[in-house]
């Protein structure tokens, strides 16, 4: 007998192990939903990171809760968490079932819906099944339900609560330690390898001092005219002229340094 529950009711499960499956229906704007898992101590709390089950970490520690991924169905997309109820650690008494929709609000989320299955039964209809509706539509992540320890056996309680902050929100909620330099790291661009060889025997190593652009080759000094002839190297002069010759007359020290008369082509008209 399948039970269709509401908001708040529970339901015993006479299973050992039990497929918790969320379904919704695809289309055009209609985000991707992912399924996840939070294993919670006696504190409502996770004991570790470990403790959670999702897409970058698909399968507790223990082997016990694990994520079996998506499917297309007639009905729609699913995904999936099966849980092995008689081999839990004792020390886990809750197990969250999570919807989350990458950031995008689930009121563009059709017909989500989280049906429970015996995993041991082939084909079998499901146990119970809970239509999850948002409170305001602004969730960006909820707890679908819970599967938790009463007596020695266990239940599920349909819940339908909502994160407007998303997966991460709700997994800082119950103790997961979220790295915000994580992300950062990823995108960053690697960091250049050192270089601890000497470079290859056939690359050059030495400099060639540049050429003149116009003219005769020229003589030190190392600094070259722009154009016209070779200027003479009894002295060393300290600046070229941009044009022609003669070169600039060095002033002696202290003696105040004048500019050459300009040529005709500069006076103004």
């Amino acid at each position: 007998m399948t039970h269709a529950m509401l908001k708040g009711s529970n339901v015993p499960l006479e299973v050992t192990t039990v497929r918790a499956v969320l379904r919704w229906t695809p289309g055009q704007g209609v985000p991707d939903v992912d399924a996840s898992a939070l294993l919670l101590g006696p504190d409502g709390r996770v004991r570790s990171d470990e403790d959670f089950v999702f897409y970058n970490q698909p399968r507790h520690p223990s082997g016990q809760v694990w994520r079996l991924g998506k499917k297309r169905l007639t009905e729609g997309l699913t995904d999936t968490i099966q849980t092995d109820l008689a081999g839990v650690e004792a020390g886990v008494g809750q197990i969250l079932l999570v919807a989350s929709a990458d950031g995008v609000a689930f009121d563009r989320v059709r017909d989500l819906r989280i049906l429970l299955y015996d995993a041991a039964a082939a084909d079998g209809d499901p146990l119970a099944y809970f239509d999850v509706k948002p409170e305001t539509g602004a969730e960006t992540a909820l707890i679908c339900g819970e599967l938790y320890r009463r007596g020695e056996g266990w239940k599920f309680r349909a819940l339908g609560e909502g994160y407007s902050d998303g997966l991460k929100g709700l997994a800082t909620d119950f103790g997961i330690s979220v790295d915000e330099s994580e992300a950062m790291d990823e995108s960053a661009p690697a960091p250049a390898p050192e270089v601890s060889q000497p470079l290859p025997p056939e690359q050059p190593t030495t400099v060639v001092p540049p050429q003149p652009a116009y003219g005769y080759p020229q003589q030190p000094p190392p600094t070259q005219p722009a154009y016209g002839y070779p200027q003479p190297t009894s002295q060393p002069a300290t600046a070229q002229s941009g044009y022609g010759y003669p070169p600039p007359v060095t002033a002696a020290p202290g003696q105040e340094f004048r500019l050459p008369p300009q040529g005709p082509q500069f006076i103004g008209r």
